[in-house]
């Protein structure tokens, strides 16, 4: 199924009682782009696109394009492999930036290295046949291709940015959505004309065919709503401006690698937004930032997100700290609290042995004496029963222990999303809760989350 298709049936399937083969029957008579229209773009469930996965390939692109390409965090998919293959004769990508006398020049020093990287690679191959000779139980054929990639791990050093490679990629329509919108800004016209042609290519039937069957659009819905990310673009030359008015940096010597484990997380996350915006080693900025007053750290934080809009996540930088949520929570908001993958999660035995939560709501219908009666007696069987399976009679009102590691960037999402008025009581108020703790330590990034505090409710929003 083409992946708008295939996230809509699974989506259905996750809001209905019928099985999978009913909810893809309903899809081949439904309109799956209203749907995702409707769901996605309007209502803001944005999981739903992790349901629809696509197959990419970008052909004769940069290895510099090939590197933005794979910068995203939820990315599976392979580049050319500068082990096994020779580049020598692939020739170079000239940057459309280029006047035509500096493409000249380019392309000149562009065939030297190329020129280069063939000799290099034979003198080390040639020297790698004298060191290390064939063991005799090798065959011929596997050892050249041995000898070879280890000749051309020397080589690579002289292949450049410009170099042709290709890649292919697997990731969910979601993911595709942000690469696409922040291709469409890149600095590099390469980039962004690759932007414009992944969108497109979204928008019309796929060429390379399984079949002779006529294909659909893979995505188009999509098409139509990856812009580019303005947020991105317009708060990186906010950052820059401001750096280059208000950072003054003292000179740094660092080494090649170094270990920085910062102890101020606003520190931390300032610097880090400071960081690709000049050129100063990451201890020099975090130390010059640490001695600045709160006030004046919060005014990057400002700066950072004036130009964010309702949908735009929090910029990269924000992924700083390590918040470490330990949660005796039901198991039913751990089920909600799960799905969320950008951060480490620890759970304690399912004992049984933490007690249960009991929603207000039971209490005004008055079941409160049936509910306990039921749990009291479910968690006593549970205990009465082998371990393991046991487990298995754990009611999701039961409370359990949970440790959630995240950073800020993750905290504030989770805290704006779950907590939300669509969303369940009890995750809502855990949502509510993780922003509370921040506020309490630091208050100038506990500004930045907008959370829906639990008693504001419409229990009709979707």
């Amino acid at each position: 199924m083409p992946p708008e298709r295939s996230a809509y049936a699974l989506a259905r399937y996750s809001r209905s009682a019928d099985s999978i083969r009913e909810s893809v029957d309903w899809v081949r008579s439904h309109n799956s782009q209203q749907f995702l229209e409707s769901f996605y773009f309007q209502y803001g469930h944005q999981s739903i696109a992790d349901l629809g996965h696509t197959v990419l390939c970008f052909e004769g692109v940069s290895e510099i394009a090939a590197s933005e390409i794979e910068d995203e965090v939820l990315w599976d998919g392979q580049a050319r492999s500068s082990r096994y293959q020779d580049f020598s004769q692939s020739g170079f990508i000239t940057p459309p930036e280029l006047t035509p006398e500096q493409a000249s020049q380019y392309s000149t020093t562009a065939e030297s290295l190329l020129g280069t990287y063939s000799e290099v690679h034979e003198k080390v191959r040639e020297h790698l046949t004298v060191t290390l000779p064939r063991p005799e139980d090798m065959k011929p054929a596997v050892y050249g291709r041995n000898i070879a990639a280890r000749a051309f791990d020397v080589a690579r050093y002289l292949l450049f940015w410009g170099i042709p490679t290709s890649v292919g990629q697997v990731t969910s329509i979601r993911t595709l959505e942000k690469q696409i919108k922040r291709l469409r800004v890149s600095e590099f016209a390469e980039l962004r004309e690759l932007g414009e042609e992944v969108s497109q290519a979204c928008a019309a039937p796929p060429e390379c065919l399984w079949n002779d069957q006529d294909c659909e659009p893979l995505a188009p819905t999509l098409a139509r709503h990856a812009e580019p990310d303005e947020y991105l673009r317009q708060s990186q030359a906010d950052l820059a401006l401001w750096a280059a008015q208000n950072l003054s940096v003292p000179a740094l010597e660092s080494p090649r690698v170094e270990l920085l484990k910062p102890a101020d997380t606003l520190a931390e996350i300032v610097a880090t937004l400071l960081y690709p915006v000049c050129e100063h080693p990451f201890r020099a900025i975090y130390e010059t930032v640490s001695g600045w007053s709160r006030e004046r750290q919060a005014e990057v934080l400002d700066v950072a997100t004036r130009s964010r809009g309702q949908r735009d996540d929090l910029l990269r930088g924000f992924r700083g700290g390590q918040y470490c949520f330990d949660m005796l929570i039901d198991i039913g908001a751990y089920r909600d609290m799960h799905r969320h993958r950008r951060c480490h999660q620890y759970r304690q035995s399912y004992s049984g042995k933490h007690g249960y939560d009991v929603p207000a709501l039971l209490l005004d219908a008055g079941a409160e004496t049936l509910y306990r009666g039921a749990m009291d007696s479910a968690l006593a069987m549970m205990q009465a029963l082998p371990d393991p399976g046991r487990q298995y009679l754990l009611p999701f009102g039961a409370r359990s222990r949970f440790l959630f590691k995240m950073d800020f960037a993750e905290v504030e999402y989770i805290s704006r999303v779950r907590s939300a008025v669509k969303g369940h009581f009890s995750y809502r108020e855990i949502a509510w809760d993780m922003k509370q703790c921040v506020a309490g330590i630091e208050p100038e990034l506990a500004a930045l989350i907008h959370a829906t505090p639990p008693w504001i409710e419409d229990p009709l929003t979707r």
